[in-house]
């Protein structure tokens, strides 16, 4: 298993070869998971949410209930093709393409509320992760917050899953984020970190989902 971050390609060439790679519309388990990261949303509306690795736009759509505008980035253009055709309509829904970390859209980004990263940080280099975690935090307003998804089952990824969280958990304890709430569902995990000087007693919570 190659420990190198996956090239943008990679991803062009899967959404190439099929409309929905990752089964995001029709995965029961991907819906599950999708409606427990809303759940986790740490406030409602959003002002302004950043969604790192956003595909084919399923889980852009859903976040656009909860927020008044949104950042979606993707680093396959037949994706973004996908996710802007779905999003039609949405006004405050913009999309970039970057490969990340190379290409993190720093002033665009800038001023965010949220970052949701979902299923993307195994794809990466242990380096990359630390590399996107202060690009990340440096984004985020101190009030804000970030959202992390991972899969947690086998993968032949550059990290696990766990290995993925834990990496850039710890990256952005460095930089003063904590996690402030833990979600294990049967076969993938969502933090929740936010700014320390911020974080309260009690904000926080973990669970265990089916």
């Amino acid at each position: 298993m190659s420990k190198e971050t996956w090239k943008p390609d990679v991803f062009e060439n899967l959404f190439q070869k099929s409309d929905d790679p990752w089964d995001f519309e029709s995965s029961l388990y991907e819906q599950k998971k999708l409606a427990k990261v809303l759940e986790c949303l740490p406030i409602r509306p959003v002002s302004f949410a950043v969604e790192l690795g956003c595909a084919i736009g399923v889980s852009t759509l859903a976040l656009a209930q909860y927020c008044k505008r949104i950042l979606s980035v993707d680093a396959s253009e037949t994706a973004l093709e996908r996710a802007k055709k779905r999003c039609e309509g949405v006004g405050y829904v913009t999309f970039i393409k970057a490969f990340l970390p190379a290409d993190y859209p720093v002033l665009a980004a800038s001023g965010c509320d949220l970052v949701l990263i979902s299923e993307i940080l195994y794809f990466l280099s242990v380096g990359d992760i630390q590399r996107l975690a202060g690009m990340v935090t440096q984004s985020l307003t101190a009030a804000g917050s970030i959202l992390i998804v991972n899969w947690t089952g086998p993968t032949d990824t550059p990290c696990t899953g766990d290995e993925a969280s834990d990496c850039f958990i710890e990256a952005c304890r460095a930089l003063h984020w904590e996690p402030d709430l833990s979600v294990r569902g049967s076969s993938y995990r969502i933090d929740r970190l936010a700014y320390g000087l911020n974080s309260q007693k009690g904000r926080g919570a973990s669970g265990e989902e089916s």
